[in-house]
């Protein structure tokens, strides 16, 4: 299972990458595998301002929908619509591709809360 050490990644099995002020969000290879086949990637939250942990969209895979948590406080600015299309890119490409959302952050302290990928390992008993 794939978990870059460069990432940092929460509860709910999102990953971030910080970049400056925006952060690039997806969901984790663990994610996708439990998921299943993801067959459409919804966000209605693009431009809107929201609170850490809030929900930003849903993933439908063949089996379930699933919600996506927020991992950092921001105003989303951005989504992959490429996924549109091609939701499936999920599952082939989560830390790259499969991107979900960019999000200007507002409290980068946020970022020393979430989980390193030892600690997220540790959480998926990998």
């Amino acid at each position: 299972m794939n978990i870059p050490s460069n990432l940092k990644y929460t509860k709910d099995h999102e990953w971030v990458s910080l970049e400056g002020d925006v952060a690039t969000v997806g969901i984790t290879d663990f994610a996708q595998r439990e998921l299943g086949d993801i067959v459409y990637v919804e966000v209605e939250t693009l431009d809107q301002t929201l609170a850490q942990d809030e929900v930003f969209g849903t993933v439908e895979a063949v089996k379930t929908v699933s919600d996506l948590f927020l991992p950092m406080s921001g105003e989303i600015i951005e989504f992959n619509e490429e996924l549109e299309t091609t939701p499936e890119t999920v599952n082939t490409d989560p830390y790259g591709k499969g991107w979900m959302v960019k999000v200007k952050i507002s409290d980068a302290s946020q970022w020393d809360g979430l989980l390193d990928a030892a600690a997220y390992k540790t959480l998926i008993g990998a």
